[in-house]
């Protein structure tokens, strides 16, 4: 049954049917009661809903109404568009099987890596699990039984001296071009172990030079946290030209342009967010693994270990 009841500046509605429990706060209460009666119809007739909607649809709503709110809704509305545009977007969401998942799962695999395989399914399952909980369009996941990739290996790729050499000769000292900056925004990387994410938004209202603190107010793990800088970093945010954001450069920007000039260097494979693992690596040295660990915002310490790549020989040398 349905339950209208005041909740603070408005009104929440719940809803209890056939197992299915969901609730949402409304500013009206004539909007709270509307609601309620959709969903009661959707919870009770969800086997005849489910059965006439293609999972197309589906993922249409759930671009609509839930992506939106999500920090990494451009990912997702692309990777979602794709999952509508497979064959698997037109089937029936009731009919939709363990074996359909499997399919769509092995034919996707001989186009991307297991790593991208592994994240579109945890995706494709919040859109099942929210058809189920939010919408009572069906009883069960069909992704529930579904095995996902093995998880890669951890990168353990990281930038060798001559490798340097040879980049910082490609991308120039030239401040006043985006490709120089973007080696600057390496360097930076290096020294302080940001995202490039992270880089490309700084501006310089959250730049503390004489505390020698950036603040990061939004993380990838949704938080905000305040990066120590090294005297190295204070000195390339003191050479680079005054900007907004600080290295007048976009992450779309940042990527073309270290592909482009790691391909002239012939640097194979080394990644922008290499940096990172070798920030990490380095600062291990220096810093305890709690300081390490809210330098970098790890929150699972585990996590740090993903990134950490000294070697077996350069641990020996310090145990001297």
């Amino acid at each position: 049954m349905a339950s209208i009841r005041r909740y603070r500046d408005g009104w929440r509605a719940e809803v209890a049917r056939q197992g299915t429990r969901v609730s949402k706060v409304f500013p009206t209460k004539t909007e709270a009661k509307d609601w309620a009666a959709q969903q009661e119809y959707a919870i009770m007739n969800g086997a005849k809903l489910a059965a006439a909607m293609k999972l197309s649809e589906v993922i249409d709503r759930y671009l609509r109404e839930v992506s939106p709110a999500h920090r990494g809704h451009r990912w997702e509305a692309m990777r979602l568009a794709s999952f509508a545009r497979d064959r698997i977007g037109s089937l029936s969401l009731g009919k939709i099987t363990q074996s359909d998942i499997s399919d769509w799962r092995e034919r996707r695999l001989r186009d991307v890596s297991p790593g991208t395989v592994r994240r579109e399914m945890v995706l494709l399952s919040a859109v099942f699990t929210t058809a189920r909980k939010e919408w009572g369009l069906i009883q069960s996941s069909p992704m529930a039984d579904v095995a996902k990739p093995s998880e890669p290996p951890p990168r353990d790729r990281l930038p060798t001296t001559e490798e340097m050499e040879r980049l910082a000769l490609v991308f120039g000292d030239d401040l006043s071009t985006r490709t120089g900056r973007v080696w600057q925004a390496f360097l930076f990387a290096l020294e302080t172990g940001m995202r490039a994410g992270e880089i490309c938004g700084l501006t310089w209202e959250r730049i503390d030079l004489s505390r020698r603190v950036c603040r990061l107010p939004m993380t990838k793990n949704g938080t905000a946290r305040e990066v120590p800088l090294s005297s190295s970093a204070v000195a390339i945010l003191e050479r680079i030209p005054r900007m907004t954001p600080a290295f007048g450069l976009s992450t779309r920007q940042m990527d073309a342009i270290w592909r482009k000039a790691r391909g002239r260097a012939g640097v194979d494979g080394l990644h922008f967010h290499d940096a990172r693992h070798a920030a990490i690596t380095r600062l291990a040295r220096k810093l305890d693994v709690l300081s390490l660990a809210r330098m970098v915002g790890h929150r699972d310490l585990g996590s740090l270990m993903v990134y950490y790549n000294e070697s077996a020989a350069d641990l020996a040398k310090r145990l001297d």
